[in-house]
């Protein structure tokens, strides 16, 4: 089964502290009881924070939190001691485990664009990590760069508890990259800039593609493109 769901069915949310948001699912104020979770994977939200402000201390528990900065500087607080500005092309990954509370800021003179994705851990009661990796993915051209990942397999990317991974795609006008994955797994491609035809789907700019069992997925761009795309299993975990 191949969806399309479009930009302008994502929920746009301003909330204070600057932060302007648009959910691809369930958050906060937005509730649709259709739109829950992508198996383990519970928020996607992509996310502009305006300069000299952000989020305070917040906790959080029981959770993978990947955090994607595209633009401008993220500086990160928490209490287990990390303190970090992340930039672009950077990724972030957070294991709430037990119990961690973090501040999110933008301390700079121009905005931060950024997308956070949260997911379900295959095990709780971990405790809780930090730890950022400049995987460079905004030099990507023509290929498919993973970002974080819960296969041990794959070096040089960030470990998050959970059986998911997510890359970060570069496709030039007319050319095509190829994703493989399995029966049982669905795959979110979220288009960041250009325009994509995803096994004959066109999507554009914020579009996102939903796919369930696909396992060979062409993403061939119409225009110069970029994208997320999470691979993750078809049921959440079973604690």
């Amino acid at each position: 089964m191949i969806r399309l769901i479009t930009d302008s069915q994502r929920y746009e949310a301003q909330t204070e502290g600057g932060l302007r948001s648009h959910y691809l699912f369930s958050f906060a104020d937005y509730y649709d009881p259709e739109n829950m979770e992508f198996g383990p994977l519970r928020v996607f939200n992509d996310d502009y924070i305006s300069p000299r402000s952000g989020l305070p201390l917040h906790p959080h528990s029981e959770l993978e939190i990947v955090t994607i900065v595209l633009s401008g500087d993220l500086t990160h607080k928490d209490n287990i001691g990390n303190e970090t500005t992340v930039t672009p092309g950077q990724v972030q990954r957070m294991t709430a485990g037990t119990g961690i509370t973090h501040a999110e800021t933008n301390e700079t003179d121009e905005e931060v664009h950024l997308l956070q994705l949260w997911f379900l851990p295959n095990k709780r009661g971990l405790a809780p990590s930090y730890e950022v990796m400049d995987v460079g993915f905004l030099k990507a051209k023509n290929e498919l760069i993973p970002l974080v990942t819960g296969q041990k397999v794959l070096e040089d990317v960030a470990y998050i508890n959970s059986n998911s991974t997510v890359y970060y795609g570069s496709v030039t006008q007319g050319e095509e990259a190829t994703f493989r994955t399995f029966k049982l797994r669905r795959t979110l491609i979220y288009v960041l800039t250009g325009s994509v035809l995803v096994n004959n789907v066109e999507a554009d700019k914020n579009d996102q593609i939903r796919l369930d069992s696909q396992e060979v997925i062409g993403i061939k761009a119409t225009a110069d493109a970029t994208f997320i795309l999470v691979d993750v299993p078809a049921v959440e975990a079973n604690y």
